[in-house]
């Protein structure tokens, strides 16, 4: 779904890793990007396709997913204003083992896959920022599987909030109980749980698939040490050593 639109100049900047382009080479792409609508629940590539865009979200949030073969699926990662859907187009391994699909409504831009990957196969400087993202998509995926098993859902609840919020323009979002379940892998009755236990803290407030977080550095205190690693790997993206 298009909006059938150029890419909004002032929009380019909302997308951290395009901004993160030198401005020669964000010139050169602004005639390839495309600005779409990302509806919620849009499912932006299957598990086992090949792309034939790149997605680069900067009001939507996108879910990496992995599903078993009875149904049952865990988000291994989000992605939103500071990276792209797709990195399966650069990194040759063709087509991408997750399911990608919109958690969040918004906007973002679309790029034909190949016009990316010659890009990345012929600048330095392109090549360098998408490995470094690469490198934290894939630290994301780790400690989302290692929190998934060593943390409780209360905790895991937290870190999955703070990293909506850290990828939405304010402090609010529409997720149900039964979405956050499926995206985390556990038990509704769980997240309802732990979701009623912030509401209680003071911390969110939730009403019919509305969530307003109302005290952020109250998450950050309940939430397990992965929020804080991911985030780390993500700033590192943009301010390289």
């Amino acid at each position: 779904m298009t909006d059938g639109t150029m890419a909004p100049t002032q929009a380019l900047a909302a997308n951290r890793l395009l901004a993160a382009l030198p401005v020669a080479d964000l010139e050169r792409w602004r005639m390839h990007l495309e600005w779409i609508a990302m509806p919620f629940g849009q499912v932006l590539y299957e598990s086992g396709s090949a792309p034939s865009h790149v997605v680069f979200p900067t009001t939507a949030i996108a879910a990496l997913l992995y599903a078993m073969e009875s149904g049952a699926s865990a988000e291994i990662a989000m992605v939103g204003n500071e990276g792209l859907v797709g990195v399966s187009v650069f990194m040759g391994g063709g087509s991408t083992p997750a399911r990608a699909v919109v958690q969040c409504a918004g906007h973002g831009f679309r790029m034909k896959a190949q016009f990316l990957k010659d890009e990345f196969e012929s600048c330095p400087r392109v090549t360098r920022l998408l490995l470094r993202y690469t490198q934290a998509l894939i630290a994301q995926m780790a400690q989302t599987a290692l929190c998934n098993r060593h943390h409780s859902v209360d905790q895991q609840l937290c870190r999955f909030l703070l990293l909506c919020l850290d990828r939405l323009p304010g402090n609010e979002m529409q997720m149900t109980h039964e979405l956050i379940s499926h995206m985390l892998g556990v038990r509704r009755e769980g997240v309802t749980q732990s979701a009623y236990k912030l509401s209680e803290a003071g911390l969110i407030r939730y009403s019919r698939g509305h969530i307003h977080v109302l005290d952020r550095p109250g998450l950050e205190v309940l939430s397990c040490e992965c929020y804080a690693v991911v985030t780390k790997e993500h700033e590192r993206v943009f301010h390289p050593a």
